[in-house]
């Protein structure tokens, strides 16, 4: 019996990882559909004003859309 319940607690943490992995992988598809987009004279405006932007990043994440 104990061997049942460990079983069943494994399945429901291996679902609950997968369901925040789908949910996560969702949702930055819709951050990135939703981001406005910009032109390339915009980003230069923006690039002239306040300098070109460092190339550090804390995290990246590639999308396929």
């Amino acid at each position: 019996m104990a061997s049942t319940q460990l079983t069943e607690i494994k399945i429901k943490t291996l679902v609950r990882e997968s369901i925040k992995e789908a949910f996560r992988t969702e949702f930055m598809k819709l951050r990135a559909l939703l981001m406005p987009s910009i032109s390339d004279a915009e980003q230069a405006d923006i690039e002239r004003r306040y300098k070109r932007p460092s190339r550090k990043a804390v995290a990246s994440h590639a999308i396929e859309l």
